[in-house]
């Protein structure tokens, strides 16, 4: 109850996502400091950022980025979750 007042106190929308091999809803942030990305609770919307995995990440993708890109964009295309994943997002 006090969980989908504050959705739609919110406005954020909840989203399918990939959890490992599951399927899993989460939530979008449409403020904060991570609008935009898509989370497991509400809370990290607006949850202070993590400085020191801030900059490791900013290091491995300037060292991996285009890798990280072609990985991705791979799986997006053959993983039968991330298909599932997609198809149900666009309803």
């Amino acid at each position: 109850m006090l969980l989908r007042e504050l959705t739609e106190q919110l406005d954020e929308k909840q989203v399918w996502a990939k959890s490992g091999k599951k399927v899993v809803r989460k939530y979008r942030c449409t403020n904060g400091t991570r609008k935009g990305r898509t989370v497991a609770k509400l809370a990290q919307c607006y949850a202070a950022p993590d400085i020191k995995k801030r900059i490791q990440f900013k290091k491995t993708k300037a060292r991996l980025g285009s890798k990280i890109i072609r990985k991705a964009r791979m799986t997006k295309k053959k993983n039968p979750v991330s298909k599932r994943v997609r198809a149900l997002n666009k309803r």
